[in-house]
């Protein structure tokens, strides 16, 4: 039975600003980031000839600049091996969790202004990992919120590719932590193991996405924490 493969890509490295969570940080791939998505590029042009998948000819991207730059380079890449012609589609919906009013702004400046409003208490002193925690603001949402729209995207963009009579696959760019809570959403990862983990720049993991509705991760490696850095992209 032809199997239907999403392929999730991390975006490269990129400028971001020391000691601030917010993951809608505007800035670009640095010079790191861009080699990455290169290599990439390469790693998924192999995959997919060797393998013999039908590549879907649009590439599901987060708006934010980083992803996007990923995603360009990607197509771009694959494109120029003369084998597949791709477009680059962005959506809000794969953008990694919102700390609303509060972006860009440093953790130590949200936990200012969150102690001199008298509606709402201090946030606890996880809250940058906590998969539950909301920051008390408007536009925030929680780690889970951000997986939930996510994996939301995933099922709905899978769940309308035509048939086909062979393996086909979708590449999906977007940030780290809000994939892995989706895939905690989607039965790959359990909730426990979400904080364990994180995800390489630019490397590939792949759900298999079954007739049933089921997902199952069949490639690609998760990335190890060993420390808790504070971020959550």
């Amino acid at each position: 039975m032809a199997r239907s493969i999403a392929i999730l890509v991390r975006h490269g490295d990129y400028q971001q600003v020391p000691d601030t969570p917010s993951a809608h940080q505007p800035y670009p791939l640095n010079g790191e980031g861009e080699s990455q998505a290169h290599e990439t590029a390469q790693l998924l042009h192999d995959m997919i000839v060797g393998n013999e998948w039908i590549l879907e000819s649009s590439i599901d991207s987060s708006r934010m600049l980083r992803a996007w730059q990923t995603a360009m380079i990607i197509a771009d890449r694959l494109a120029g091996q003369g084998t597949f012609p791709l477009r680059i589609d962005s959506f809000d919906a794969l953008a990694e969790r919102s700390v609303g009013c509060l972006a860009n702004l440093t953790t130590a400046e949200i936990e200012a202004i969150l102690q001199q409003d008298p509606r709402v208490p201090d946030p606890p002193a996880d809250w940058k990992a906590d998969s539950h925690y909301r920051l008390p603001v408007q536009g925030a949402e929680s780690l889970l919120e951000a997986g939930k729209r996510v994996a939301t995207h995933l099922v709905e963009s899978m769940a309308a590719l035509p048939p086909a009579g062979h393996d086909r696959v979708k590449i999906f760019v977007g940030h780290g932590g809000a994939f892995r809570h989706a895939a905690c959403h989607l039965g790959v990862l359990k909730l426990a193991q979400v904080r364990q983990l994180s995800m390489h720049h630019c490397l590939p993991i792949l759900l298999e996405y079954l007739p049933g509705g089921d997902w199952c991760h069949i490639g690609g490696d998760w990335k190890v924490r060993t420390g808790h850095t504070g971020h959550t992209d």
